[in-house]
């Protein structure tokens, strides 16, 4: 399995969810954080992502006579490349598209269930339509990049929550005429 299909799934892609700052889980710890789906589903999920290469075994140890894995993402496979975006066809982009919409939807209702606080988390799911020439275009990607990718790093802190941030864009109509 590539790299798409293999993230191309709304499970599997809360797992790399869960695992980004640098996180050692559990397969129980990763099914806590996906009550939804049975541990059984969770394990499957979890060996295709260890089979391939986009998560790792960080740790065994003994536990009562078993043995616990703690696994790490690998961020470098944990991506879609470019050779492989310009591959795809439009039906492949719309169920793309729906997947992580599933996981983003599915992410969302599980905040929800822990008795929130919308506010005072500075919960956000705003719209904006802009207009934007090729070059503008570029530099607000440029822009958006700058700010999000260094925070990538960033590992979990009692101070820090992990937050889910998912920016979308896409042209939805053509230059006036």
């Amino acid at each position: 399995m590539d790299s798409l299909e293999l993230l191309a799934h709304p499970i599997r892609l809360r797992i790399v969810h869960a695992m980004g700052g640098g996180r050692q889980m559990t397969t129980a710890q990763l099914s806590a954080r996906i009550p939804e789906a049975s541990k059984a589903t969770v394990y499957r999920h979890i060996d295709l992502l260890v089979g391939g290469g986009i998560l790792e075994v960080a740790e065994e140890r003994k536990v009562r006579g078993a043995v616990q894995r703690h696994y790490r993402l690998r961020q470098d496979r944990a991506v879609i490349g470019p050779d492989v975006v310009r591959s795809l066809t439009p039906e492949d982009h719309r169920q793309t598209f729906a997947t992580a919409m599933t996981a983003l939807l599915a992410e969302f209702n599980a905040y929800l269930d822990r008795d929130p606080d919308p506010v005072a988390d500075q919960v956000g799911y705003r719209q904006h339509a802009l207009w934007l020439s090729p070059a503008e275009l570029d530099d607000l990607i440029a822009d958006l990049r700058a700010a999000i990718v260094p925070r990538l790093a960033n590992r979990p802190t009692p101070e820090r929550t992990q937050h889910l941030l998912s920016p979308i864009h896409f042209p939805v109509e053509g230059p006036p005429r």
